[in-house]
């Protein structure tokens, strides 16, 4: 009883309400970053019809080569430019609100914030976030940032409807400093890993499909191929991919080993077969075998089908593991 003297229940309620604001400012961001790739199609159609005028052979008046007279109005910039160009600073915003939320609970409890399921899923996705808008930075490759919010945003709902815990302080097995310094490496390094598994998947797709942007397709396939034909080369995914896991690969490698040192001041061994463990190892050598297949020539497909894996391992290991299958670290309770 004495420990709830530590959590500041005001703080804590404002930390709720920024994860709820972050959640709001996420799903806004992804429909214009949604929107933008769907309106990229009529800036192509208005350069197509500016290009058969001028094939045409349209006259330019001698009074429009008159010094200090403008011809015609500047172009306006497309509409899925300015909804883009919307889109990007309003992910920003959702990251305040986000990074907001995380301070303000630690602070509230006097810890380290990310001690149980909830924190460490908003902490992971926060993670997730940073990288997107580092990695996707360039203006043509924004959109891409729709994609990465999608699973963003389910892990912040599952997160905050089925597994939220009020502010409280962690249980004695997690008092440690190696909280702070394991969960943390662990989070941010499956953030970035999550990027790079949209981008294989996106990747994927593309190669299955081959798709284009086809303006003049309807229906649901018409739908698909204008969406996803504006995204960025195939190629473009691969190396997107590519870079998130060779920032991701060694940082999540010095976390698992981070866990090992303080399992071993903990429980007296570096390692135990824990299934958190055993999930852990087989996505570091999953990620392990991507690297080395990416590196392999003619293996691109079968390096993101790789990928892919291991995106489905951290998330297995996320949830199954973590709700499901009993262990050692099942202390970290909902």
């Amino acid at each position: 009883m004495e420990e709830s003297a530590y959590v500041n229940e005001t703080l804590g309620q404002y930390s709720d309400w920024f994860y709820a604001t972050a959640i709001t400012v996420y799903v806004i961001a992804m429909i214009l970053f949604l929107a933008s790739l769907a309106s990229a199609r009529f800036a192509k159609i208005e350069k197509a019809q500016d290009r058969e005028l001028v094939g045409a052979g349209a006259s330019v008046s001698t009074e429009d080569r008159v010094p200090g007279r403008v011809a015609r109005p500047a172009p306006r910039r497309a509409a899925g430019e300015r909804l883009g160009a919307m889109a990007y600073p309003v992910v920003w915003v959702g990251l305040a609100a986000h990074l907001a939320s995380i301070v303000l609970r630690g602070v509230a409890t006097d810890r380290a914030p990310w001690g149980n399921m909830y924190e460490f899923i908003s902490l992971t996705c926060i993670a997730c976030v940073v990288a997107g808008v580092v990695v996707l930075r360039r203006r043509e490759q924004r959109p891409l940032l729709s994609f990465v919010l999608v699973p963003v945003v389910l892990l912040m709902f599952i997160a905050g409807k089925f597994l939220y815990t009020v502010p409280a302080p962690v249980v004695p097995a997690l008092k440690s400093y190696w909280l702070a310094i394991h969960v943390s490496i662990i989070s941010i390094s499956s953030g970035i890993l999550l990027v790079s598994g949209v981008a294989s998947i996106l990747f994927l797709v593309k190669q299955k499909w081959n798709l284009e942007a086809d303006e003049t397709a309807k229906g649901f396939a018409g739908g698909l191929s204008r969406l996803l034909g504006h995204l960025p080369s195939s190629e473009a995914l691969d190396r997107l991919a590519y870079k998130c896991v060779v920032i991701g690969f060694p940082l999540f490698g010095l976390g698992v080993i981070c866990g090992a040192i303080w399992a071993e001041s903990a429980w007296g061994r570096f390692w135990g077969w824990d299934p958190k463990e055993t999930v852990s190892f087989i996505a570091w050598i999953v990620y392990a075998a991507y690297l080395h297949a990416r590196a392999t020539a003619g293996w691109r497909n079968t390096a993101a089908w790789i990928n892919v894996a291991g995106f489905v391992a951290l998330l297995f290991n996320l949830f199954a593991i973590n709700l499901v299958v009993s262990g050692l670290h099942s202390y970290a309770g909902l």
